[in-house]
């Protein structure tokens, strides 16, 4: 197995990129190949031990910023390290493409050169949520903000394979999101999403759920378009910050604070560790022909060595030949 990483991709490149590449390589046992400015990336390599026979450097001379346009770059900067290494698993010399990267240029670059998968109409990122009880896979987060019913059809049966291929979660249930819970709540496209999901046997469709409902852990797999999926995202990941954030300064604020505060920490280490967006690592891109993994734009090394075993664990669940056996002209029937 080879693992395509972007190390020019994110707030931190290129030093928390090798550092958490090389962590993957140690811990995992893969072959990974950085691809960027070979002199930074030599450079950072050097702070390390690991074995040179497992890291390959490959040249990109140019970097998409996060804040470029797409589109623009891509016709621009065609030796990114975005455009680079998603052209090598195109042609078949990695297995997985990792990035923290430019969402917008990953997904893209991923659609350009690696492409569709035959019959995907639309593809989806994925992304786990911590709840109640177990993770929770919310999709799509932000790949399409305009969707029609069969987009989100094709959504729902890929994340079926995920969620029972690379969560373990057996015959999972899906929830649609909406505004309530009745059948008849919310807009055209969940109105319409909802009646093609009662009739569908291969899915464990439980209805319509509200916001509040994706961290009671009822359900296994959340349903939504792009637009919705993003402001949940950036809204659950603010409200994460801004409550932790809130509980250090009133434990500050008193003696019996500080004391209660002590007590407490380590259950406070156990929340924000489920918290941590860096223990997942990096969303999947599905519904492109080969693994592409998105990871958090601020991702550090931790973040970085997580997405890499997420695309190692989708390469050996052998996903993207289960999606294309289990998706027929977007039914899955």
């Amino acid at each position: 197995m080879k693992i395509i990483v972007d190390a020019m991709g994110g707030d931190n490149a290129p030093y928390e990129i090798v550092k958490g590449a090389i962590e993957a390589s140690n811990e995992f046992d893969v072959n990974l190949v950085l691809v960027g400015i070979e002199e930074k990336i030599k450079s950072e390599l050097s702070k390390y031990e690991y074995s040179q026979d497992m890291i390959e450097v490959i040249h990109a001379s140019e970097v998409i910023g996060m804040n470029e346009s797409p589109a623009r770059a891509l016709r621009k900067k065609k030796d990114s390290s975005i455009v680079v290494g998603s052209k090598m698993v195109k042609e078949g010399m990695g297995d997985a493409f990792v990035s923290a990267g430019s969402t917008g240029a990953v997904m893209a670059s991923s659609l350009l050169k690696i492409g569709r998968i035959k019959g995907i109409k639309r593809p989806a990122i994925a992304t786990v949520f911590p709840t109640l009880k177990e993770e929770t896979l919310v999709l799509d987060v932000g790949a399409n903000v305009d969707s029609k019913p069969e987009h989100l059809i094709q959504h729902a049966l890929m994340a079926k394979i995920y969620a029972e291929n690379l969560l373990d979660k057996s015959n999972p249930k899906l929830g649609l999101l909406s505004i309530g819970e009745e059948e008849k709540k919310g807009n055209e496209l969940t109105q319409e999403v909802h009646k093609i999901l009662k009739k569908m046997e291969n899915i464990n469709f439980i209805g319509n759920i509200e916001g509040r409902d994706i961290f009671t852990g009822e359900c296994d797999i959340v349903l939504t378009d792009g637009f919705v999926g993003n402001v949940v995202l950036k809204t659950t990941e603010g409200l994460a910050s801004a409550l932790f954030k809130i509980i250090k300064r009133e434990i500050k604020a008193s003696l019996l604070g500080k004391i209660g505060g002590f007590l407490l920490k380590p259950a406070f280490k156990r929340v924000a560790k489920k918290m941590d967006y860096t223990e997942y690592g990096g969303a999947p891109l599905l519904g492109v022909d080969g693994v592409s993994i998105i990871s958090h734009g601020s991702s550090n090394a931790k973040a970085i060595r997580n997405a890499i075993k997420n695309a190692k664990k989708s390469v050996d669940a052998d996903l993207i030949n289960l999606i294309k056996a289990n998706i027929d002209g977007g039914t899955g029937q």
